[in-house]
């Protein structure tokens, strides 16, 4: 620890004598290089540590995760920053060793290589995976990895016709996806969130209508009134009484969305924002401790937000490479036991602490206190 942020932890303590220790760094969003920024009293200071280094030869561009049955660990990696390199799915065994474990094939609509974002387990074991298409227009799709003892045996797409399909997430029986830039020409920019019935995914794969917000799946508006990077709707979560929560990457806030006993959306409305929360890209429900994780790419942060909408910095790094174990532009948490896993994308937008990617992908881990 540096003299300036001893001095800094210093004033903290006395503040944070009287709040509960949760576990985690308590600074604020706003660091750059060399800089850092003011703390908040709100929990002991604890920094990030290196769970792994990714193969160089697999992995440029780690994003999404998902915890499969057996304790393993997948992580999507499209691979944005030198797409010489194919996406894949990457596995990641409890004691971090990483596998390759599904390549994936080019989109045959574009031609282009399978932009692989949001993974998630659906109840029958299969997966279910983003395919974001950067060029034409609702060209992005979700696909199933068939999955057979453990392993995967194929994969197929089953919805079509998204523009930038991202956060994948199944819940009482349907998929949600958020499409993170429906249309970036009006404002605010609009971007939202779709929901189907698994079922529905069984047959040839839905095709949504063009409009993406006149389709019947199309349940939330999430407006982007940030001009400068109009990406909205990325990660969800939902809490333990269904509520569906929704982080608006390029505004930093996360939007709540509750529903009738029809099913319909009854309310869509921003449930937590700070200052030092500059954007909500991943999130993840921590159901033991009854919190939101959010990634904040701009920011190098970890954010937890209590059902009441309170914002707390639980981590944050500066403009590392993310060998020392700094989050080098965290795009998605998750927990695994006591443990938040935490993907560092490193393919910086406007606005990042993050200023340019650096070799090797790697991911960071934030142990949580007893």
């Amino acid at each position: 620890m540096n003299c300036n942020v001893a001095r800094r932890f210093a004033l903290l303590t006395l503040a944070a004598c009287a709040v509960i220790a949760l576990g985690g760094n308590c600074l604020v969003a706003g660091e750059a290089k060399g800089k850092r920024p003011r703390p908040v009293p709100s929990q002991p200071f604890r920094k990030p540590e290196l769970l792994v280094q990714l193969p160089a030869d697999l992995c440029n561009t780690p994003d999404a995760m998902a915890l499969l049955p057996d304790g393993n660990l997948v992580l999507s990696v499209p691979n944005f920053n030198d797409t010489t390199l194919p996406p894949v799915v990457l596995k990641v065994t409890p004691d971090n060793k990483v596998e390759k474990f599904f390549e994936l094939p080019a989109n045959p609509n574009t031609g282009k290589p399978f932009g692989s974002l949001g993974i998630c387990v659906a109840p029958s074991g299969d997966l279910l995976i983003a395919d974001y298409q950067m060029e034409g227009q609702q060209k992005s799709r979700v696909c199933r990895i068939q999955m057979k003892d453990g392993k995967p045996v194929g994969i197929a797409p089953v919805i079509e016709g998204f523009n930038v399909s991202n956060a994948v997430i199944c819940h009482d029986g349907y998929l949600f996806v958020t499409d993170t830039q429906i249309d970036k020409n009006v404002e605010p920019a609009l971007s939202g969130v779709l929901r189907f019935k698994l079922d529905e995914l069984n047959g040839a794969p839905v095709q949504l209508k063009t409009p993406v917000q006149d389709d019947p799946h199309f349940i939330a508006t999430i407006k982007v009134f940030d001009k400068d990077l109009k990406l909205g709707a990325d990660g969800l979560c939902f809490d333990k009484k269904g509520n569906c929560y929704v982080g608006n990457f390029a505004d930093g806030t996360v939007h709540r969305l509750t529903f009738g006993a029809d099913g319909k959306v009854t309310s869509n409305e921003i449930f937590a924002k700070a200052d030092y929360m500059k954007s909500a890209d991943g999130l993840f429900f921590d159901a033991e401790r009854d919190r939101i994780l959010v990634a904040d790419s701009k920011a190098n942060a970890i954010h937890l937000v209590s059902l009441d909408g309170k914002v707390q910095v639980l981590a944050q790094s500066g403009d590392t490479d993310g060998l020392d174990g700094g989050m080098d532009q965290p795009c998605e948490p998750i927990l695994r036991g006591r443990e938040v896993i935490v993907s560092n994308m490193d393919w910086p937008v406007p606005g990042c602490i993050n200023k340019k990617y650096d070799k090797p992908a790697t991911l960071s881990v934030i142990k949580l206190g007893r």
